[in-house]
């Protein structure tokens, strides 16, 4: 890993992220999650207990040079549910969180709530084999009449 680039356009990248569209609903692979870390697409996900939001309005916070950037286009449920922010907390593979005990499954389940509460759910991450759902455009909106 390659130490992280700060440089022009941190501010822009923060104008860019304002100015996304909502993104429509889908599932992700890991792989594909992995993608939207905010480095190589302005939009940034994160998975939280097989749920995947789109914090890129916290991008102070999930962003490249943020405090919790570890996060950024990955499965962030096993360092939320042990306080680790190193790399430890991150797997490579799909993540059942097996061995969490269960103030730690506690732990994972409030920061969803969480999420929820501030961030646009996007869609669910896969397991290894697992077929996306097709979402229809009704579906999409649904969730979205709550206010901000």
């Amino acid at each position: 890993r390659w130490g992280r680039r700060s440089g022009p356009g941190g501010a822009a990248q923060q104008g860019q992220a304002a100015a996304l569209p909502r993104m429509k609903r889908r599932d992700f692979s890991l792989e594909q999650l992995r993608e939207f870390d905010g480095a190589r697409n302005p939009r940034i996900l994160l998975a939280v207990n097989g749920k995947v939001f789109d914090v890129t309005k916290g991008s102070k916070f999930y962003g490249p040079e943020g405090p919790y950037g570890i996060f950024a286009g990955r499965d962030a449920s096993r360092g939320l549910a042990t306080f680790c922010l190193d790399k430890d907390a991150l797997r490579d593979e799909y993540d059942d969180l097996s061995d969490l005990n269960a103030v730690q499954m506690e732990s994972v389940r409030e920061w969803e709530m969480q999420f929820k509460e501030k961030y646009d759910y996007v869609g669910r991450l896969l397991k290894p084999g697992e077929e996306p759902s097709e979402y229809t455009d009704e579906e999409d909106t649904k969730d979205h009449t709550k206010q901000e």
